[in-house]
C-alpha cells in the first residue's frame, strides 16, 4: 500500500523538521545570549524540569503502547498527542536553557566518564533520528494506516522510550556538577 493523503501532505514538513530542530540545537553551542551581551538571567532551574518531563514521556510512552495492545486506541492517541507535547516543550526547555547558561562540563571521573560519554552520545544520535520516525508514525496512525503505522512504530517506540530514559539518567549523572 503506497503513502495516504497525509503522509504525501506532510512529507516535506516533516524532513525540514528533522533538519532544522538537530541545527536548531547544534547552533546553541555558538549561541549563547549571555555571551553575546545581553542581560538575560540563566534560566538554571530547567535542568531538573525537562529531565522530569523526559520521564513522564517515557511512562506516558509505555502507558500508550499498553493501550493500544488492549485494543484502547483512543487512549493510545491520546497518550501518544502527550508525549509529543512533552518532547516538543523539553525541546523549548532546552534550547531556552542553552540560550542563557553556561554548559556544565561532566566531572565524574574513571570508568563511569565512559558510561557518561556513551549514554550522552547515543542519546544526541537517536533524539536526531528519532524526529522523522515519531512524525511520519504518528501521521500514519491519525491517517488511519494502521498497518504501516503498527510496522513503523515498532522501531520508533524502542527508540523514543531510549531517548526520553537516557535524558534523565544524563541529568541525573550530570547535575552534581551544575553551578548553582
Amino acid at each position: 500500500m503506497g503513502m495516504t493523503e497525509a503522509e504525501k501532505k506532510y512529507k516535506n514538513i516533516i524532513w525540514i523538521l528533522s533538519i532544522l530542530i538537530p541545527l536548531a540545537v547544534a547552533a546553541l553551542f555558538v549561541i549563547n545570549l549571555r555571551k553575546m551581551g545581553y542581560d538575560v538571567q540563566p534560566l538554571s532551574f530547567l535542568p531538573p524540569i525537562y529531565a522530569s518531563i523526559n520521564g513522564l514521556t517515557a511512562v506516558l510512552l509505555v502507558w500508550a503502547v499498553s493501550a493500544v495492545k488492549k485494543g484502547n486506541t483512543s487512549l493510545h492517541e491520546t497518550l501518544i498527542k502527550v508525549c509529543m507535547a512533552c518532547s516538543s516543550l523539553f525541546l523549548l526547555m532546552y534550547v531556552a536553557y542553552h540560550m542563557t547558561s553556561d554548559s556544565t562540563p561532566y566531572g565524574g571521573e574513571g570508568f563511569i566518564r565512559y558510561v557518561y560519554y556513551f549514554i550522552l552520545f547515543t542519546h544526541i544520535v537517536l533524539s536526531i533520528a528519532i524526529i522523522p520516525f515519531v512524525l511520519f508514525t504518528f501521521v500514519r496512525g491519525i491517517a488511519g494506516a494502521y498497518e504501516r503505522h503498527k510496522k513503523l512504530a515498532r522501531i520508533t517506540y524502542p527508540m523514543w522510550l531510549y531517548v526520553a530514559v537516557t535524558g534523565v539518567i544524563v541529568y541525573l549523572m550530570i547535575s552534581p556538577y551544575y553551578n548553582h
